[in-house]
């Protein structure tokens, strides 16, 4: 018997880890609790949450198999026929919604968004996914050129990308001085505030993966054709400037997670995984019409709200 496999806590009967990683037990449980010392259930839970934060902060992921096709379409039929019943009623009480997508390069954004598109009507759900700025735009105020796109009465509006570009990518390569990212991180809960005042209803998701599966989806779109047109000079980047992107994000976070504009971040490294939970979550956040509640139950140990893992004054 190896060492590992020894020293492994028992789990109680009544937690069922499905195919949780081992890695979950040995490098998180054994680290604060000795293995001979059987949880009790208040005890268990606090470990379980301290395991969780690490889990984020570090950004391991839980399970070592993906999850099967299967079940992924079995999960994501239901929770699309949800979406249609969301922006059914979206349409009917006259909503303005918005959902950000915001994450590393490769963490499957656009693919989630495809999901989320897949049966709702294009005249009252649109993408944005806007390119570099002009240099006409350049020379307007940081959040006029989103602001261009934000959701009539009844629309539902899907942000790949948005204003937070500037607590990211421009921050990280230069793309913006000193001076504008930190008054960003200043006005933006300002700017978001502003839109929660005005009746919009707001969600910010970022998509989180690791640097081990960033670099495999990068070198996909580097030697696979039907995947070239996704590849940016940005991405050769990404591996090597994955230090400042993890300062950078948890900078945004602590700036910009505010009760009325919370962040969730969404684990990614299983892309159907992330999307079928990335469903679950925006369907659990907004109310509509006759909710199937019972299949909206996200899992905690792919998505967090920011404020379960860092502390973040709100």
């Amino acid at each position: 018997m190896s060492k590992n496999k020894k020293n492994r806590i028992e789990i109680p009967s009544y937690y069922d880890p499905s195919d949780i990683s081992e890695t979950f037990f040995n490098d998180y449980f054994i680290e604060k609790i000795p293995s001979y010392k059987k949880l009790s259930k208040k005890h268990f839970l606090e470990v379980n949450q301290i395991a969780r934060k690490k889990y984020f902060i570090k950004n391991h992921y839980p399970y070592p198999k993906r999850l099967d096709l299967n079940t992924y379409y079995k999960e994501k039929i239901p929770l699309q026929i949800e979406l249609v019943k969301l922006q059914n009623y979206i349409r009917e009480k006259k909503q303005k919604v918005i959902i950000l997508f915001e994450g590393r390069d490769a963490a499957g954004k656009g693919a989630t968004i495809r999901r989320f598109m897949e049966h709702l009507d294009p005249r009252g759900a649109k993408v944005i996914a806007l390119d570099k700025p002009s240099e006409i735009e350049e020379g307007q105020w940081y959040f006029q050129r989103y602001v261009e796109f934000f959701p009539s009465s009844g629309e539902l509006i899907l942000f790949d990308r948005s204003w937070y570009n500037r607590a990211g990518v421009e921050k990280v390569l230069g793309f913006c001085t000193k001076e504008q990212y930190e008054k960003f991180l200043i006005d933006a809960p300002d700017f978001e505030k502003l839109i929660a005042s005005s009746d919009i209803k707001m969600i910010k998701l970022y998509f989180s993966v690791s640097d081990k599966e960033q670099s495999k989806r990068i070198t996909q779109r580097e030697t696979n054709p039907l995947k070239n047109w996704k590849l940016s000079e940005i991405d050769h980047l990404a591996q090597s400037k994955w230090p400042a992107y993890t300062e950078a994000k948890e900078k945004m976070f602590l700036n910009t997670h505010k009760e009325f504009s919370k962040w969730w971040i969404i684990k990614s490294d299983d892309k159907m995984r992330a999307r079928i939970n990335a469903m679950k979550l925006v369907l659990s956040l907004l109310d509509y019409d006759n909710k199937n509640e019972k299949i909206l139950n996200y899992d905690p140990w792919i998505v967090s709200d920011v404020s379960e893992i860092w502390d973040i004054n709100v």
